[in-house]
Formats: C-alpha cells, structure tokens, sequence
C-alpha cells in the first residue's frame, strides 16, 4: 500500500518546525522508520509532515556539567559510535548497537524511537537504568520529564499536541562502574522478546548502587526496583532476577508466551547482572 496524500515541510529552524506543529493533524518525520511504515499500512495518515533533519544542533552529542546531552536526532549509529558516549555513558552505545539493521542503525534515531514507545524497543531499558531525563519543547515553552513519567503505555507517551522531544540527558559514569545490556531478540524484527539493561558499582564488599531496566516483558518499559532492592542487600544475581517478573502482566503473543517471556527475563537478568558486575572494577 502507499500512503495516503499529505503536506510535506522542512524547515530549517526549530521555532519554524513547532509553529508548524501547532496546526492540526500534524506530525514529525525524524528516521522514519516507525512512521513512515504506519503510514503505508494507513494505520497512521497525518495531513502534514515536518521533517526535522535540516534542523542543526538536534543531532549533537555534548557532555555538561549536568550530564551528557544527546539530541533526540542522533541516529544509532551515531550513539553506537560516539566516542564520547564510549567513554563515559557506554550502556547506551551497547544498546544502540541491538537494534534493527546497519540499514536502521543508520537512518533511525533515539527520538523517533521513544516517542514511538513500542514496548518491545531497546533503548528505554537502557534509559530507565541511567535515570534519564527528556527534554520537551513546543511553541508554548521548555519542560522536562523522567523516562518513568515519559512512557505511558504501549504506543503512548507524555507528550502533548505541538511538542517534540529534542533531547536527551543521562548521567556520565564514573569509572569503576558496570554495565550490560542482555537481549533477546525476535530473529525476523530484531525486536526484544526480553530486554534487561543493569548500570551497578561495586561498594563495601557488596553493590553500592543499581539500576535495572526491563523491556519487552510488558505493555510499557520499566525499572525493576524490587530486583534492585535484592542486589543492595544481598548482591545476589540469582535471587534478584528470580523476582524481575513478580507484579508484572507479562505480554503474551504468537512469538512468546507470558509464561515463557518472564522465564527469559529471569536468565537475561543474572545474565545482565553477572556481566555488568565483571565489568565493574
């Protein structure tokens, strides 16, 4: 199929791109490599795309004194192969490195993904487990928000009429942390069956600090507290994945069972732990 017919704009500055958000059924064009399908499946029939890659500055990635800002265009290849992202925040590259294809690592970018919020997409196990923070902007202002707040629900997120993210904020590490993000992967769309990101550091003979992101599993991302609770007090990998599907509805679908899924997230979860704990110095 092909889509239907729609109004096409590319401005050149971000104040142009969000008047243009402003009016009507309006609606961004980053990557597209979520839209632009939906649109030829006319599950998605916007009447006016603004393409946002003639914008300079969205695609930067800057460290700050508040941490390292990465511009929602930056694409995965870009975070996979920023040295500075290598460097100080390298659960993020690793991550960016799971997804899709070179084809989609080349063209698909961090904002597109999780304004798309697809409970099966990679990146915001790694944003849960980095605690990061989305920059939102629109005609009417700046605002910020966690991931936590930013993910609603399958395919929904915070965002209002009008506003796009433009970047992204995570922390830098300091060295001696440990990371890892475990997959597994549905082998035809490369999507998560179970994603499991953990960020940890070493402290006074056990793990001073954890955190743990989960994708796939459920209708939304989240950040397993329970099993982090489980690493503080006993530094345990088994028993705290043991717990990473507890409370959880897990989804079930014709590539894996609910049953079958919490079961993955069990092994990829010591799997992730034991990694990030062999990194961490």
């Amino acid at each position: 199929m092909i889509p239907q017919n729609f109004e096409y704009s590319s401005p050149n500055t971000l104040k142009a791109a969000l008047a243009l958000l402003a009016e009507g059924n309006t609606k961004v064009l980053a990557g597209g490599m979520s839209l632009i399908p939906l649109m030829k499946l006319r599950l998605a029939s916007p009447e006016h795309l603004v393409d946002m890659s003639r914008i300079p500055g969205l695609d930067v990635i800057r460290q700050d004194p508040d941490g390292i800002h990465i511009g929602a265009m930056a694409t995965h290849y870009q975070i996979e192969s920023s040295a500075l992202l290598r460097a100080r925040c390298p659960l993020l590259p690793e991550t960016a490195a799971h997804i899709g294809d070179v084809q989609v690592r080349n063209m698909g970018t961090i904002g597109g993904s999780i304004v798309h919020c697809d409970p099966a997409a990679d990146y915001p196990a790694a944003l849960f487990a980095l605690d990061a923070q989305i920059h939102l902007s629109s005609a009417r202002g700046e605002r910020s928000v966690s991931i936590g707040d930013f993910l609603v629900d399958t395919f929904t997120t915070a965002l209002d009429p009008g506003e796009i993210v433009t970047e992204i904020v995570v922390p830098a590490e300091s060295n001696g942390s440990g990371f890892s993000y475990q997959k597994m992967l549905q082998p035809a769309s490369g999507f998560a069956l179970v994603g499991i990101a953990v960020r940890l550091t070493r402290g006074n003979g056990g793990i001073g600090f954890a955190r743990v992101g989960v994708t796939g599993l459920a209708s939304k991302a989240y950040r397993a507290t329970n099993v982090e609770e489980i690493l503080h007090s006993t530094g345990d990998p088994a028993k705290a994945a043991a717990v990473v599907a507890d409370g959880v509805e897990a989804n079930s679908d014709l590539n894996a069972s609910a049953t079958y899924r919490s079961q993955m997230a069990r092994v990829y979860t010591a799997r992730a732990i034991q990694k990030a704990l062999a990194r961490a110095s």
